[in-house]
């Protein structure tokens, strides 16, 4: 009995193993949005300095941008090409992994006012002309408009827009809506705070304040994780980045089903000189302690 008794100890010393990532509070505070790529880096942009920073999981600088006007992250998905839109300047920049600048492209010469950008690839970009209220497919390699499609919906509260195999998904204050070219009206959900749309292989996510929901083609919307507590919230393709309090933590991914919230476990101050692939390790051996400890209780002890 005793040994099932600490080996339940050590279960629950390996639960709580879930750290704060060694981040100090300055970096942290005032934080306006977190990426994490699925190399380990994270990124923070802040709207008080408009700097965007990059850093490893042990909390080194890897590379930093300061912008004299807000510009809007697209997503770190890909680390090598990251694309940014500002809507105040009317361009888009593409940076490398090192935050260095690739390329500029400037709408003021050829559009009357874009409203909102999306990089579809290295070659095409989606633009919401507000003017002329247009969704256009640019290829910017050639300078030329491939398509032009009416939109027919409001730009005041859009906040983000992602178009993804003829499908055009639209996060605006209060909803979640998919049309498709011709816009009309394919599926609406109602969705609070939201941040920012991405696409995750055949999945659509919406990054809230403190939620992550995933849209399941031709199905539904589903809450996947929520902390109400937290300040910002982000998600790679294997663990939950958080900012609460002024720190920030990791939480691994657990297989659950999408209708599952995941909980998430508070962790201890020290410890922090672990890499974000430790505490992945670490969390692939809860599932193979509970067995154990199921294994000892049938015989007996």
């Amino acid at each position: 009995m005793r040994l099932v008794q600490l080996l339940f100890i050590f279960v629950f010393c390996t639960f709580s193993a879930q750290r704060v990532l060694p981040f100090d509070t300055l970096r942290i505070k005032e934080v306006r949005d977190l990426f994490a790529d699925d190399y380990g880096s994270i990124y923070l942009y802040k709207n008080k300095d408009f700097s965007f920073t990059k850093y490893d999981s042990l909390g080194k600088q890897l590379g930093k941008l300061m912008f004299t006007v807000p510009f809007r992250v697209q997503g770190v998905q890909n680390p090598l090409t990251i694309a940014l839109f500002s809507e105040n300047a009317q361009e888009m920049k593409f940076v490398d992994q090192n935050l260095n600048e690739i390329q500029t492209i400037d709408f003021k010469q050829k559009f009357t006012f874009i409203k909102h950008a999306y990089a579809e690839d290295l070659q095409q970009i989606w633009l919401l002309d507000e003017s002329a209220k247009r969704l256009l497919q640019y290829n910017f390699r050639n300078d030329t408009t491939i398509n032009s499609y009416p939109f027919d919906s409001s730009f005041e509260d859009l906040i983000d827009l992602l178009v993804y195999e003829n499908k055009v998904y639209i996060l605006t204050k209060t909803q979640f809506k998919i049309y498709n070219l011709k816009f009309e009206k394919l599926y609406e959900a109602s969705v609070e705070n939201g941040k920012r749309l991405r696409r995750e292989n055949e999945f659509i996510l919406i990054i809230a304040q403190n939620s992550v929901f995933k849209y399941i083609p031709e199905k539904e919307l589903t809450k996947i994780f929520e902390d109400p507590e937290v300040q910002i919230v982000e998600k790679n393709s294997s663990a939950y980045f958080e900012i609460k309090g002024n720190k920030l933590y990791l939480y691994n991914l657990e297989k659950r089903s999408d209708s599952t919230i995941d909980t998430v476990i508070e962790s201890p101050k020290n410890d922090t000189e672990k890499t974000v692939d430790e505490l992945m390790k670490e969390n692939s051996k809860k599932t193979d302690l509970i067995n154990l400890s199921d294994e000892i209780q049938e015989l007996g002890f």
